[in-house]
């Protein structure tokens, strides 16, 4: 785990802006992180050069030249990110513009009638876009039920709902409301089982920075993520589509090269921070797998290797929030704590949201606030209600972390939860 080296969390985050400091209110720990994690210094150096370069891609300079060469290297750095040898990347305004986006395409470019399945576990980004698209073009939703007890939806629910004219699938790798994982290969599985030709969405955006990106096994047709989840910047999204769904009839210009899903010129910028993005994770796996003082020499096998020390060290964090650190009693012994999903569950990826009955999770957000603790209060809405409703919740807290948080971090949270359940 990352911080049974001393040194090399200080490394870590070291290379994180604002790690310790808000800018506009002073000294803070950060557990906002499923809102948007902390952004890489090289990220921010990389943005402000690329704003200031005047010049556009596909002109006859050297300028120009440079921009395209950085576009095209971002993209190879991201296949080895998302373990992607086939189909292409591009970006797009946010996350869930562009999971609108491929959901739309998929659907009108499929036949008539047949129907489009989706979980409620689904966070509105993808959930709106298949039900909306669906009913526009005349074919039928099908809400897939998951489970409230694990905080998570599994591929027998959706095999039990798949038919042979279910034309396009979405699903949710990891919910940003109750933290917990979806074993995405096992759904596209069940799902190709019945309908081998289906068009798989998966919106990837909460799991993005807790674990690995492995598309090449998923077998599926497009893949999204907001990259300010993932230590880069706002502004931007981040799509991979298969081969097959940029053969299907998709919005392009007229005459346009038939395989582009790009329109207008490219922000080189949002490519460029990509390249940080992945050169951080691979400085991150060469210092893990390190062995006798010799390299990994296979890039993807550190991308791996970092995924597997980030997975690691948020799992200690988390069970250290649940089950107590430095006789400091868990979150699990408190009185009048509930937690989504559930104490023991091994799905959970960095996040715990929980209530404490008799205190309002917005009361709790502040009194944890007063202590320069940052986390967010989810409530009955558009956004939480398909998880909080099947509860019977009208809110909760959620605390979410990244690999650099440290358990000194973990130990304040549970010192001021302790006073404040007590009082």
């Amino acid at each position: 785990m990352l911080e049974q080296s001393p040194d090399l969390m200080v490394q870590i985050r070291d290379k994180f802006a604002h790690v310790e400091q808000c800018p506009f209110d002073g000294s803070r720990i950060f557990f906002e992180n499923a809102g948007g994690a902390l952004t890489l210094k090289s990220v921010v150096e990389t943005s402000a050069k690329f704003a200031a370069i005047p010049d556009n891609q596909g002109r006859d300079n050297p300028a120009s030249q440079a921009l395209m060469s950085i576009i095209n290297r971002a993209k190879y750095d991201m296949r080895d990110l998302f373990n992607a040898p086939k189909g292409q990347f591009f970006v797009g305004e946010s996350g869930t513009e562009l999971l609108f986006r491929l959901i739309r395409n998929a659907i009108s470019g499929c036949p008539k009638g047949g129907q489009i399945m989706g979980s409620t576990l689904e966070h509105p980004a993808s959930r709106s876009a298949a039900m909306h698209w669906a009913e526009l073009l005349d074919k039928s939703y099908v809400p897939v039920p998951h489970n409230s007890d694990t905080g998570s939806v599994d591929a027998e629910a959706y095999a039990a709902l798949v038919s042979p004219d279910t034309h396009v699938a979405t699903i949710l790798h990891t919910s940003p409301v109750t933290g917990m994982g979806v074993d995405v290969a096992a759904v596209s599985k069940a799902i190709r089982a019945v309908v081998p030709d289906c068009f798989i969405i998966v919106d990837g955006i909460q799991h993005a920075a807790h674990g690995l990106l492995d598309i090449k096994s998923y077998d599926i047709d497009g893949y999204v993520i907001s990259p300010y989840k993932m230590f880069s910047r706002h502004g931007y999204g981040v799509a991979w589509v298969s081969d097959r769904l940029t053969s299907l009839a998709h919005e392009k210009l007229v005459n346009g090269p038939s395989e582009a899903w790009e329109f207008g010129t490219r922000d080189t910028g949002s490519y460029a921070t990509m390249s940080d993005v992945v050169s951080y994770l691979d400085w991150l796996g060469t210092e893990v797998s390190r062995k006798d003082g010799s390299k990994e020499n296979n890039r993807r096998k550190r991308l791996v290797a970092a995924g597997q020390a980030i997975k690691a060290h948020e799992k200690m964090l988390t069970d250290a929030m649940l089950y107590g650190r430095d006789n400091l009693k868990g979150v699990s012994e408190l009185n009048g704590v509930e937690i989504v999903g559930g104490f023991d569950n091994p799905l959970r990826e960095g996040l715990v949201s929980l209530r404490v009955r008799g205190i309002a999770s917005s009361d709790l957000v502040s009194a944890l606030r007063d202590q320069n603790i940052r986390v967010h209060v989810r409530k009955d809405d558009h956004y939480s209600g398909n998880i909080l409703n099947p509860l019977g919740w009208t809110d909760c807290v959620r605390i979410s972390l990244c690999h650099y948080n440290t358990v000194a971090e973990v130990t304040r949270l549970l010192s001021a939860l302790n006073k404040i359940v007590t009082q």
